[in-house]
């Protein structure tokens, strides 16, 4: 009779133990698939968004022949004043 009760609780055990493993699988999977789910979303409104354009100043006589004027920077104390 002890070893039957014996084999029942190892048996009952191990199916204690599988069931938590796949638990902590079944959990593990979904937290990768989350995160998949996530970063390709970055990913791809990263790639919609707008180049970003680099300024760069133009030469003086670049300027000169296109007509346009230097334009004046100034601080007036209050803040930086562009006049373009």
């Amino acid at each position: 009779m002890q070893r039957i009760r014996s084999i029942i609780f190892t048996v009952f055990a191990m199916l204690v133990a599988g069931a938590t493993l796949v638990f902590a699988a079944s959990v593990g999977l979904a937290i990768v698939g989350i995160t998949a789910v996530l970063m390709l979303g970055s990913l791809l409104a990263a790639k919609f968004q707008p180049t970003p354009v680099r300024a760069t100043a133009r030469a003086r006589n670049e300027r000169a022949a296109t007509g346009q004027r230097e334009p004046r920077i100034w601080n007036d104390g209050r803040g930086t004043i562009i006049d373009l």
